[in-house]
């Protein structure tokens, strides 16, 4: 039996995961995966956000080394911290199924870049699957599980924002796996990449991504319609030539590495023009063109942004006239009433140089406050900044503030205070820390800071940030309501660029959508009771 649903991709991800028996999901929270684990927690499933991606996967891999199924979730950048792991897990693999969600981020809707991570796939050696649309989402997230199971393989699950938050009819199964009774068999060789058994599991993973080439074949669909035009897509994509090219025969490719080459070369074969459809980087022609079969790429400006239904349809008629500009639309910015606004009215008033990191407070750069001057990724600000320290005459590098948010400090800023303590510039170093109590860009989730677990319920033992810092020997650690002692606060700032001390400034006031959920929450349990 089958139930008929409105759902969307997340969502059906973590229908799938939930009926494939996965004993574990972990992740951090990052646009557009973050309904993931929510949707898998409430349906029953163990879900934890850990500190951040490295510590996902790697706790992941742990439950997987023990036979149980784990599911791992992160936006696309969220994998750049994961790699580590990853091109090591691709070696060993694990005797339970362990899936990636990877959430690219085409046209950066909440994103500080594109990056295609199919790139991540071939250059991992890791096998991946890309959803079209809901049912494929569930689908084929149940086809990555068997084929982890059967090759041992962690695999790469690719979706992208209008997959991820799109809502389609699909079919769930009536029918859920239970999760497996967890053991762990001792077998250095296959777990402990030192060179001597690393270099056998190399050639073990490149026999397995050959045979997994001619399983490959049985995921792509040709649906022929025209023997003069033909189009070669996967993802997203597949929906906008559905439209934009109705007449077009398409080979429509879901296991998109390694590719299904024979699939390939008969469809090529069987139209006079083939042309590749794909969002971002040309991976799909690349790889084509790679294996001697000619197919026509898109033109350069196609590789920006999200395609749509008029954009796919340029690209097949090679229409390099521009795209009309898009109607403005609001700017974002901060809530009224944000804990972040005065913080950064003082930092514009003092004239400061803010190195900032990512998160609500990187609208700080934009009116009316224009009060920070550089961000590069989760946890920079404090590293980036104490370069500037280190470098600038000192006029300069005593206006220099390093602003990072509570999540993100427990995300990647701790290292940042191990350099400023044991590195420290002559001039010492400002940290600001804004904690709010939440991870709030993301949509309110829980992280250590908050003593509260995923579902906001369970209490969990807090990492209490002061502790921390004061723990690794830093001079000053003051705390600080900004909103309510906005004076105070520009007096202790000034001071503080004034010394030579390593100093931490924590500004701490709970975010005003995460009180107003948590009031909510609060009268619905009392009513509840009553």
């Amino acid at each position: 039996m089958k139930e008929k649903i409105l759902a969307s991709g997340n969502e059906a991800i973590a229908m799938a995961a939930y009926d494939c028996g996965v004993s574990l999901g972990c992740g951090y929270p990052g646009t557009p995966s973050s309904e993931i684990l929510d949707e898998f927690s409430k349906l029953g499933g163990n879900a934890e956000w850990e500190p951040n991606e490295k510590c996902a996967l790697e706790t992941a891999i742990g439950a997987a080394a023990t036979g149980c199924r784990a599911l791992v979730t992160m936006k696309h950048v969220g994998l750049n911290v994961a790699a580590d792991p990853l091109f090591t897990i691709a070696y060993s693999g694990t005797p339970g199924g362990l899936v990636i969600i990877t959430a690219d981020d085409p046209g950066m809707a909440s994103s500080q870049n594109e990056q295609d991570n199919r790139r991540y796939a071939r250059a991992a050696g890791v096998p991946m699957f890309e959803p079209t649309d809901t049912q494929e989402c569930y689908d084929l997230l149940k086809e990555a599980f068997k084929l982890a199971d059967k090759f041992r393989s962690p695999v790469l699950f690719r979706v992208t924002t209008r997959v991820c938050h799109s809502k389609c009819i699909m079919y769930r199964s009536s029918e859920r796996e239970a999760c497996r009774t967890a053991d762990f068999v001792k077998d250095p060789k296959l777990n402990v990449m030192i060179p001597a058994y690393a270099k056998l599991a190399h050639k073990r993973l490149r026999a397995d991504l050959n045979a997994m080439a001619e399983l490959s074949e049985d995921f792509a669909k040709a649906e022929m319609r025209s023997s003069s035009l033909g189009v070669i897509t996967s993802g997203i994509s597949y929906q906008h030539v559905l439209d934009a090219a109705p007449e077009a025969s398409i080979l429509k490719i879901s296991f998109t590495y390694p590719l299904p080459e024979k699939a390939i070369r008969k469809f090529v074969d069987s139209v006079e023009r083939c042309v590749i459809v794909e969002e971002g980087d040309p991976i799909l022609f690349e790889g084509i063109s790679a294996m001697g079969i000619k197919v026509e790429n898109k033109a350069e400006e196609f590789r920006f942004g999200e395609l749509s239904v008029e954009r796919a349809r340029k690209l097949i008629a090679r229409d390099t006239t521009p795209d009309p500009v898009p109607p403005k639309g609001k700017a974002p910015q901060l809530c009224p009433g944000c804990p972040h606004r005065k913080t950064y009215e003082v930092l514009r008033d003092l004239d400061c140089i803010v190195s900032g990191d990512i998160g609500c407070y990187t609208l700080g750069v934009l009116p009316p406050f224009e009060a920070l001057h550089i961000g590069v990724c989760m946890g920079a600000s404090i590293t980036v900044g104490l370069g500037m320290r280190k470098t600038l005459p000192e006029e300069k590098a005593r206006k220099v503030v390093s602003v990072i948010g509570d999540s993100t400090f427990l995300h990647t800023g701790v290292n940042g205070i191990v350099e400023m303590v044991y590195n420290r510039p002559a001039t010492g170093h400002v940290v600001l820390i804004l904690d709010n109590s939440t991870t709030a860009m993301t949509g309110l989730q829980e992280h250590p800071g908050t003593g509260k677990k995923l579902d906001h319920k369970t209490p969990a033992k807090r990492v209490i940030i002061e502790d921390v810092v004061r723990g690794m020997g830093v001079d000053n650690v003051d705390i600080i309501d900004t909103t309510a002692e906005t004076e105070r606060f520009a007096e202790l700032l000034k001071e503080r660029l004034a010394s030579n001390d390593c100093s931490v400034i924590i500004a701490r006031r709970p975010c005003i959508l995460a009180q107003a959920r948590d009031a909510k929450a609060r009268k619905a349990a009392e009513g509840k009771d009553k």
